[in-house]
């Protein structure tokens, strides 16, 4: 007790010293591509999507996730990117969800499945849009490709593919996308942002700590199919109570009050088998 004592003034200081400074504030780092060009990019991939996935059009799914999207589309950092936000369901059981440049974002049915509240897909779908938002996916692909990408960036036609010519230096949707497989990095700076985000449309940030702690004792063989998209930056749950000591006081709590809506419609949607692994050798 007596330690905990002699912790307490220096806890009360710290938290002080965090408040006063604000929160985090990350800028998009170096990029070959124009926001123009993020968001041509992303609606071709979501096009290419569109057809490689099975989209849900259940009407209580797609209002659901919407409502959510344009709540933390809302916010003071999404608004500011300028970039156009859309949110559709996939059905696929993986625990996932994913956002394309330019803004673009597919959420799977596993993940609906998944999670235990509202505020955790608020969470997930904050720090996907927070992926955008600093422009990760394509900042990564200009630090690759220095030196093919300036002239083919700069002689594109207008009308002409951005996919068809990303694709001839490399650049493309498959397995391990430069476009969608992040840095620790990365991923610490998109979950302080998508807690701005949710803080601001009135979720804890908090419960974004908690499901991709809940993700991580699912480590090993069985690993949700996020982790190994997203590394786990170290210290994520401590990362984030120190960013929201840093932002102003206020209320969560927030609710659309279609969360069990939304469960008993996502149990009724038929998914595809995952895809076959090969047997080690």
């Amino acid at each position: 007790m007596k330690k905990i004592a002699r912790l307490l003034p220096a806890l009360l200081l710290l938290s002080t010293l965090l408040h006063s400074q604000g929160p985090t504030q990350f800028k998009p780092g170096f990029n070959l591509f124009s926001k123009e060009q993020d968001i041509q990019l992303g609606r071709e991939s979501a096009a290419q999507v569109r057809k490689q996935m099975t989209i849900v059009n259940d009407p209580v799914l797609k209002n659901y996730v919407n409502q959510i999207g344009k709540r933390l589309a809302a916010s003071q950092e999404a608004q500011a990117s300028g970039f156009p936000f859309t949110f559709e369901v996939v059905a696929d059981p993986s625990i996932n969800a994913f956002a394309l440049p330019g803004g673009p974002m597919f959420i799977n049915t596993g993940l609906l499945k998944a999670v235990d509240n509202e505020a955790q897909l608020a969470g997930v779908m904050g720090h996907e849009m927070s992926h955008v938002i600093l422009r990760h996916g394509t900042n990564q692909a200009s630090k690759q490709n220095l030196i093919q990408l300036p002239a083919l960036l700069g002689s594109q036609m207008t009308g002409s593919s951005m996919l068809g010519q990303l694709a001839q230096v490399g650049i493309g949707l498959g397995a391990n996308s430069v476009l969608l497989k992040f840095s620790r990095t990365a991923e610490e700076q998109a979950d302080l942002t998508g807690a701005h985000l949710m803080a601001q449309a009135g979720y804890d940030p908090m419960q974004m700590a908690a499901f991709f702690e809940k993700l991580s004792a699912q480590g090993g063989q069985n690993a949700p199919q996020f982790l190994s998209d997203h590394p786990n930056p170290e210290n994520r749950s401590r990362a984030i109570q120190q960013e929201v000591q840093r932002m102003p006081d206020q209320k969560y709590g927030f609710q659309t009050g279609q969360f069990a809506k939304m469960k008993q419609a996502v149990s009724k949607i038929k998914e595809p088998p995952p895809p076959k692994t090969a047997p080690a050798q």
